[in-house]
């Protein structure tokens, strides 16, 4: 989430993947995909930044997760498929 400014001072979170277009007119128009808009107090290009700093910050959060360990033997790989299976049962008609 980003956080914005309404024209009135109002700070609030919007979900930058929820954008379909940022207009100036002469203020900052945003609006969503279903067709909300919201008149915000900043520019176009600092709204820009907000997104690409919010998004550059997933990844840069995303690269320091750390992977699951390789699984190394298959008979270790067929226990742990075993365990996750479960039977499923048809009905007679």
């Amino acid at each position: 989430m980003i956080l914005v400014t309404r024209i009135n001072g109002a700070v609030f979170a919007l979900n930058p993947d929820l954008v379909e277009r940022v207009e100036c007119t002469p203020d900052t128009v945003v609006t969503l995909v279903d067709g909300t808009k919201y008149i915000v107090a900043e520019s176009v290009p600092e709204f820009i930044d907000s997104v690409r700093h919010y998004r550059a910050s997933l990844i840069a959060q995303a690269s320091r997760l750390e992977p699951e360990p390789a699984i190394s033997s298959s008979s270790d790989l067929d226990s742990e498929l075993e365990a996750k299976v479960l039977p499923m049962h048809r009905k007679e008609r």
